[in-house]
């Protein structure tokens, strides 16, 4: 929902590289047996990967042969491709990389082990490594840590806001980073400044930032361009071109009344913005037409049926569009550039059904270098680069270990209609080995946010976890769902419990007239998805044998005004100018949320209930859980309750994960696989 440590450089059981990095031990499994809970929720094998400027070094991020994930290096120009740990740390996890030149790194950690939220982006702290693992640099220090009061460094409320791309003639010694300033939780301003990676000095970047700015975006220069503000309910784009002298505004909006969101730009001064259409009634991508103010009429790319989700891919130069990821119901990317779309065309037929996700050097030209994440809704995927010159492929390695597509479900989107006609997106992730006409017992699984878009055609831990026990697992993009139009968004405003509620029981309605999911179901969610598990038991009984909830809101009033004694994360600004349209005013609304409150509707749950929540949570903090608990224990029916002690919103550590997922495991099973009516 809205929503220095011990430097080591082990290698233990790391791989040969190209294949690079290849599992250690691979466990052999026959088709009959069950599948560990373990390997849906391992660390994945290889979380990033970059090719280096040059494309002669490719930096991924791994846990092979550590309990951390640390920071790889290839080096493919020396005959047979060398490998290396260039950073790993004792006490934490590099999570975000980007390549400042073709020897030097800067990178972001947190420790993954920790479940008290440490993960936010201004707790990560900042460190520069040359590309072989020498001159290892701490920038920025991080919070709470023991090295914040260290003055050799910046501290920790400095944030990586952009790294250039290499300029002829220029050392690529510098980086952008901006020092931000907060009250009441939130953040009221970042300032950019130039960073050198090397020394640790900084210089002043005459940005003249305009009042409120939160967010930036650069060239490929590390040019400041775009200018985002925000001040109380109102939000604002700011534009500086290069040939202009100062910040010209572009538009002003109430914050959720935007009139159009910055995507991208170039080194010509090309704005990329997504805005709705009108007459589609869908958000498209369109270059904004400086001359009339607003975004071209003719849009660069329209995805009917989806709004549009995705980037623009800039080529290596920064100076123009080579074409645009995009996510409908499967991700793909449009090509304006004719010899990518050659590219494309070629890896599709090597590696065909399937997502085939392309970066490269020198694109399209006769000494290209590509990597390719290719991946499918059964696959993790793998990791691949390709060399032009040579037509030479290379595995670099898998994304998880021991994940056999073969046992994995099929995804899948449906797009049926609701009880009052909206179109309702529905996603199903249905068991292997299922009989032709035979259903599955279901597990209707509700999506957090509220304001988000959840599904897409890959591979999801949990969805294929349960998938594996025998589940159908139906995921609805109830409205109030982003991705879908602006209709659809807007039709959930302050319908949580009611129109909503409707949406997740309709699709379960659906799937049992299509004969997909038998009349045995529980319904099961996180965060919003919790409540939204809550108020299904609430609202359709007939309908679900169980519940399972976890960081669940069970009392609308308490998240939305916050209450002495209850610390949250919830800002201010959002309480007053967002929250009250989006879910409901507390006076205004008291009679429709006292309604919908799980809470002060416990003594309507009567199915067996699951609720789980981390100690350290922030957005929904442990109240919420206790407070049900203590009404549900009062109306006689107790919950299966578990607190995790150090996990905060959402399950990070590995035996947090495979814990819950066993606990899930019985009790799913003693309510769906019973003989028992």
């Amino acid at each position: 929902m809205f929503h220095h440590s011990i430097f080591r450089r082990a290698f233990k059981c790391f791989g040969a590289l190209l294949l690079v990095i290849s599992p250690c031990v691979v466990t052999a499994q026959t088709s009959s047996e069950t599948i560990p809970i373990e390997r849906f929720f391992q660390r994945p094998s290889l979380l990033n990967a970059k090719l280096s400027p040059s494309g002669d070094k490719i930096a991924l991020t791994t846990s092979r042969g550590d309990t951390r994930i640390g920071l790889i290096v290839i080096d493919l120009t020396k005959g047979s491709p060398k490998a290396h740990r260039a950073a790993t740390f004792s006490d934490s996890d590099i999570t975000r990389f980007d390549w400042v030149s073709d020897d030097r790194l800067v990178f972001s950690v947190v420790d993954l082990q920790d479940g008290s939220g440490e993960d936010s982006f201004f707790a990560s702290g900042l460190f520069a490594v040359d590309a072989d693992g020498s001159a290892l640099r701490r920038l920025v220090s991080r919070e709470g840590k023991a090295d914040s009061a260290d003055g050799r460094m910046l501290k920790w409320n400095h944030t990586l806001l952009s790294v250039p791309q290499q300029q002829a003639g220029v050392r690529p010694d510098e980086i952008v980073i901006g020092e931000m300033y907060f009250n009441h939780k939130q953040v009221t301003g970042i300032t950019p400044k130039w960073l050198n990676v090397r020394t640790g000095r900084t210089r002043a970047m005459e940005s003249n930032p305009p009042n409120g700015t939160v967010a930036w975006m650069f060239d490929s220069k590390g040019e400041p361009r775009v200018a985002f503000s925000r001040v109380g309910g109102k939000a604002a784009t700011h534009w500086h071109g290069p040939d202009d002298k100062q910040w010209r505004r572009l538009t002003k909006d109430n914050v959720l009344e935007i009139k159009f969101v910055p995507e991208a730009v170039d080194d010509i001064g090309n704005l990329y913005v997504t805005h709705n259409d009108a007459q589609s009634g869908f958000s498209v991508l369109s270059r904004f037409d400086f001359t009339t103010g607003k975004p071209s009429t003719s849009p660069l790319l329209v995805t009917p049926g989806f709004d549009f989700a995705g980037s623009v891919v800039l080529d290596r130069a920064g100076s123009r569009a080579l074409g645009v990821r995009v996510n409908t119901d499967a991700e793909d990317t449009i090509w304006f550039d004719d010899a990518m779309k050659r590219v494309q065309e070629m890896v599709d037929t090597q590696l065909p059904g399937r997502v085939n996700r392309i970066s490269c050097r020198r694109c399209g030209a006769e000494d290209m270098v590509l990597l390719v994440r290719s991946f499918s809704d059964r696959d993790p995927g793998n990791l691949y680069h390709y060399e032009a010159a040579s037509k030479r492929w290379n595995l670099v390695g898998n994304v998880q270990d021991d994940i056999d597509p073969q046992r994995m479900g099929r995804v899948a989107m449906h797009r049926i209609k609701a009880r009052d006609g909206r179109d309702l997106p529905v996603w199903l992730t249905q068991p292997v080995g299922l009989k032709a006409g035979q259903p599955a017992p279901a597990v209707v699984l509700v999506h957090g946010g509220p304001w988000t878009r959840i599904g897409s055609w890959e591979w999801e831990p949990l969805e294929q976890f349960l998938a594996s026990r025998g589940y159908l697992v139906i995921s609805p993009e109830f409205r109030g769902s982003t991705g879908y139009g602006d209709e659809h968004y807007r039709a959930g405003w302050k319908q949580w419990g009611q129109a909503m509620q409707n949406d997740v029981a309709d699709a379960l309605l659906w799937a049992q007239k299509q004969g997909l999911a038998s009349d045995k179901a529980c319904i099961a969610g996180a965060s919003y998805g919790g409540y939204s598990t809550l108020m299904g038991l609430v609202r359709h009984p007939e309908l679900y044998k169980c519940g399972v909830a976890w960081v669940a809101v069970t009392d609308p009033k308490l998240f939305l005004e916050g209450a002495w004694g209850v610390i949250d994360d919830i800002d201010d600004s959002s309480r007053r100018h967002m929250l009250p349209q989006l879910v409901g005013d507390v006076d205004k609304d008291a009679e429709m949320l006292a309604a919908n409150s799980p809470l002060l509707r416990a003594q309507d749950i009567k199915a067996p209930l699951m609720l789980a929540f981390g100690e350290n949570d922030l957005r929904v903090p442990l109240a919420h859980g206790e407070r049900l608990r203590q009404a549900l224990i009062k109306a006689g029916r107790p919950p299966l309750w578990v607190t995790y002690p150090n996990e905060a919103h959402s399950w990070r550590q590995v035996d947090t994960n495979v814990d819950f997922a066993r606990r899930m495991e019985k009790f799913l099973g003693q309510h769906l696989k019973s003989s028992t009516p």
